[in-house]
């Protein structure tokens, strides 16, 4: 069972996440931001995670720590999860689909963190979470998990469609970067990851 958990208490924001990465696509998702809430039900969901997930945050003030702690928290739980990356794919790179949006996503677990992130939003806000935060949350995500990934939007005309797009290509990336293959051993040349 690779599964992964993490908590955080800071002034601004408290979480609790557990992650099955072999998991089947259940969520339990309790977070103030509507709509990144529906993100990571479909993150779970597309990537085949079971996804528990609690949080609290000092919205009041705006949506920003929440996002991006939330970003963090998840990416240490993945990290916890995948262990020492032995056996792993490593890599997964996936184009989705969305009514009149097209997003494709690649994904590196290498535990080198980088975020290369094309796409623009004509609104501020989808509900209450800010389309500009978007990038943030993946820059956080590839902080906690050590991960590379580029995200690119090749189309699309409403935000949300956008966003949902770039979350279920993350999520079908992601899952084809954890999925183990008894041929690969240690995925790298140099004999280990985070070196």
């Amino acid at each position: 069972m690779r599964i992964g958990k993490y908590s955080r208490e800071t002034r601004e924001t408290s979480i609790e996440v557990s992650i099955d990465i072999d998991g089947t696509g259940l969520s339990n998702v309790d977070i103030p931001i509507g709509f990144l809430g529906h993100m990571l039900e479909a993150l779970a969901k597309h990537g085949l995670f079971d996804l528990d997930l609690k949080v609290t945050g000092d919205t009041e003030v705006d949506s920003h720590h929440t996002v991006e702690d939330t970003g963090y928290a998840l990416g240490m739980a993945f990290k916890e999860a995948l262990g020492g990356r032995f056996g792993i794919e490593r890599a997964g790179n996936f184009l989705y689909p969305m009514d009149e949006a097209l997003a494709q996503c690649a994904v590196d677990l290498s535990g080198r963190p980088y975020v290369i992130f094309r796409a623009e939003f004509q609104y501020q806000y989808c509900g209450s979470f800010e389309t500009a935060l978007t990038k943030h949350f993946f820059e956080a995500f590839a902080r906690g998990s050590g991960a590379n990934i580029a995200i690119v939007l090749l189309a699309g005309e409403i935000d949300h469609h956008k966003i949902e797009a770039i979350f279920k290509a993350f999520a079908k990336s992601l899952r084809l970067a954890c999925q183990l293959n008894t041929r690969i051993g240690m995925p790298s040349t140099k004999g280990g990851l985070d070196l």
